[in-house]
């Protein structure tokens, strides 16, 4: 009998931008097979760029011989990134709203926002030089909490 496991795929590539054509080209098509949503599609899309660009900008600092590993898995359910640079980390909690105050007109925090606002889990290592990102077809929270207000 064979297992039904999640098949999980690792890729390392160069700290460079152009690198995310290909991880994308990886991962995306693997979501349309598995029936994914546009909307999740897109999500999905969206957060994996940020994260990457956050990993070579303010990871590896743009160092070009320094990689990012990528792990992932798609399932029917659910799709799971996690990216890791070579950077010495950061605290994502130090990290400012760009929504509050003088925020508004930083650059800076807007792409963890983008990320925590489309994926379902957005939850750092220890160190903060890995994330983990995960977006879910159906959103189990969600159909917990409309339950409950049905009760």
């Amino acid at each position: 009998m064979a297992s039904r496991a999640p098949a999980t795929h690792s890729i390392a590539v160069e700290s460079t931008p152009y690198a995310i054509v290909e991880v994308c080209r990886q991962i995306l098509p693997k979501l349309e097979s598995s029936n994914f949503s546009k909307e999740d599609i897109f999500a999905t899309h969206l957060a994996l760029e940020e994260a990457f660009i956050n990993a070579i900008k303010h990871g590896n600092k743009m160092a070009p011989d320094k990689e990012v590993k990528i792990d992932y898995s798609v399932t029917s359910d659910k799709v799971e990134i996690s990216m890791t640079d070579q950077g010495e980390g950061f605290n994502p909690e130090a990290v400012p709203d760009p929504r509050l105050g003088e925020n508004l007109y930083k650059n800076e925090g807007r792409g963890l926002l983008l990320m925590q606002s489309y994926m379902d889990v957005v939850e750092f290592n220890e160190r903060g030089n890995s994330v983990r990102i995960v977006r879910y077809k159906e959103k189990p929270f969600l159909a917990e909490t409309q339950k409950q207000a049905q009760a």
